[in-house]
Order: C-alpha cells, then structure tokens, then sequence
C-alpha cells in the first residue's frame, strides 16, 4: 500500500482534489493474478462543501478520475465557524472514531494526513483533531466528514428551537 499526496486545483470548477491513499488490489485467475487500484480521493470548495470518493480501475489515472466524480457526487455542506468549528464533536464511521476540537486562529491542523485532506478541502484551517481506534484512511476520512456533519451553528439552534438568534446568542 503506498501514500501519495497529490494536492492539484482545477481551473474550471475551482475544487480542491486531494489524493489520500492509492491501494494495489489483486484477484487470482486461472491464468495468474490481476491487479487493478482503488484510488481515495478528497474534493472540497474551501468554503464549507465537502466530498469523498473511491475510485477502481486498471490504472491509476482512471481510478484517481473515477474518484473525484464520485466524490463530487457525495458532496456535503458543513458548518464553519471563522476559520475553525463552532464545537467540539466526535465523528464515527465503522471502527474509526475522530475527536474534532477548535483551536484558535494561527494553530494550524493538527491532525493525521487522511483527516487533513477533508479539513483542507472544508476550508477549515485551524483544528485540533485525534484519530482514535483504527487509522484505516478510508474509514478515517469518512469519520472526519460524520464528525464535521455533526457541527451546529447559532443559526440552526434557532431555528429548531423557534427563537430568534438574539435570544439564543445573550
């Protein structure tokens, strides 16, 4: 299993494709084995929008395209707060768990490189945040999006509450 870090923007749709894992899988045929790549891949605005996506094909090229389509497919909006989240969060998928707490501007993303990617691709750019259990990048970077789809705003409270923001906020 290799790890490639390939950050590229696109000219056109002006997102953020980030390349987390690069996996080699193989069947055994008659004949020998064939082998073929799942390629995980990260899209993001910057501005709050998020997606993953999974990749599979015979060349690397194909499965980092597939990718990004499929990620752009799933896309997700998340809430910021300034340059960080509003609260701390736990997102889970599958065995991962990820501890999202926020930090005050100038800190950084102080996170493993899959979580990184979803944070880079959110536009969040200050973050403190611990993988906890498995570390599989798959997992991990869908835990990453549960934890960021958690996250509330002023906003969102009022409105499920029935008040007004002057309300909730003093």
């Amino acid at each position: 299993m290799s790890k490639l870090n390939a950050n590229k923007t696109t000219k056109n749709d002006e997102y953020f494709e980030q390349l987390v894992n690069v996996n080699r899988v193989s069947k055994t045929v008659k004949g020998g084995r064939i082998f073929k790549f799942s390629a995980l891949m990260v899209v993001g605005d910057r501005k709050g929008s998020v997606g993953v996506g999974i990749g599979k094909s015979g060349e690397i090229p194909d499965a980092i395209r597939k990718g990004i389509e499929n990620a752009k497919k799933n896309m997700v909006k998340v809430s910021l707060y300034k340059d960080t989240i509003p609260h701390i969060s736990l997102g889970k998928f599958g065995a991962s768990r990820i501890l999202l707490k926020p930090a005050p501007p100038g800190t950084g993303i102080l996170s493993g490189a899959s979580a990184r990617a979803v944070f880079e691709a959110a536009g969040i750019s200050d973050i403190r945040a611990k993988l906890l259990r498995s570390n599989n990048p798959c997992n991990a970077v869908k835990a990453a999006i549960h934890g960021l789809q958690l996250m509330r705003n002023a906003h969102s409270i009022a409105e499920t509450r029935g008040k007004t923001m002057d309300e909730i906020v003093h």
